[in-house]
């Protein structure tokens, strides 16, 4: 089982520090979450609440995704760094797969690419893409930025993206894409790429979805053999939870480990300290 903490909502300062003490205590990684701007008022509800409100506050930090792996990859030597999510869709392709493959090059291969279709049809506006079928211009854009990250001239000529005779210098280690969202579609997606994220989830419904992603990867030939599935989970926090969540095909737990300790307004010191408590009172071995 892995253990990536997640820097979602933290003051961009502290993240650099959470990133060190994680790197050096054994965690596995750290979950990067991605917004462009958060605008005051929104007629799109969001989707993981069930009251459609959002769950951070106004002025919170969304720190551009790639710049912070760039930085974060230079203190650390171990840690890896998976996007909870990225939104592709609502980027342009070109400057999407230059970012990506730098930050993969600058650590040396420890990105992997959470990626999501998106939810909110304002950002999408503003940031001049558009919202209908953006499932497609997902699956899409991953296949050029694949063909983008290859070495030597590629070509490439889609429905939504036509790429004449080039290349995209520096090229970057492999890069797995996982895909978050706990819809059927986005269970869909995942099982064609190489994971799954999962938002908060209680342990059984996690399982369940796993049996749903087996059955998807077995209709296209597929094994589960190296298939990445990491989701925080709602009623996980004891040795034994986490034994059952492995058990049922969770390879990987996102996480804030200073919650059980020192809650949500636990100081940067805290935050660390509740981070050692946890490797040292569940003994987790990574």
């Amino acid at each position: 089982m892995k253990f990536y903490v997640s820097i979602a909502f933290l003051d961009t300062p502290e993240i650099i520090e959470i990133a060190k003490a994680a790197d050096e205590l054994g965690y596995d990684g750290v979950g990067i979450p991605d917004h462009v701007i958060n605008l005051e008022t929104l007629q799109t509800p969001y989707p993981y609440t069930k009251d459609g409100q959002r769950r951070w506050q106004p002025f919170t930090d969304w720190p551009d995704p790639w710049v912070l792996v760039g930085a974060l990859a230079q203190v650390t030597t171990r840690l890896k760094f998976v996007n909870t999510v990225y939104i592709p869709a609502m980027r342009n392709p070109y400057s999407a797969a230059k970012a990506i493959g730098t930050a993969a090059v600058l650590a040396a291969g420890r990105v992997e690419l959470g990626i999501g279709v998106g939810w909110c049809r304002e950002e999408f506006e503003l940031m001049g893409e558009q919202f209908a079928a953006r499932g497609k211009r997902t699956d899409e854009m991953i296949a050029l930025m694949r063909e983008l990250w290859s070495p030597g001239w590629t070509e490439f000529d889609g429905q939504f993206y036509q790429a004449p005779r080039l290349e995209m210098q520096p090229t970057p280690p492999p890069i797995p894409v996982y895909v978050g969202g706990l819809s059927d579609i986005a269970l869909d997606r995942a099982a064609r790429y190489d994971g799954w994220i999962g938002d908060f989830i209680k342990t059984e419904d996690a399982i369940e979805r796993i049996g749903r992603l087996r059955q998807l990867r077995a209709q296209n030939g597929l094994s589960m053999h190296d298939f990445t599935i990491l989701t925080p989970l709602t009623d996980a926090y004891t040795k034994d939870h986490y034994r059952r969540a492995e058990d049922g095909g969770i390879t990987g737990i996102i996480t804030m480990p200073w919650m059980f300790y020192a809650g949500p307004k636990a100081s940067l010191a805290e935050k660390i300290e509740g981070m050692r408590r946890f490797r040292d009172d569940l003994a987790l071995d990574g």
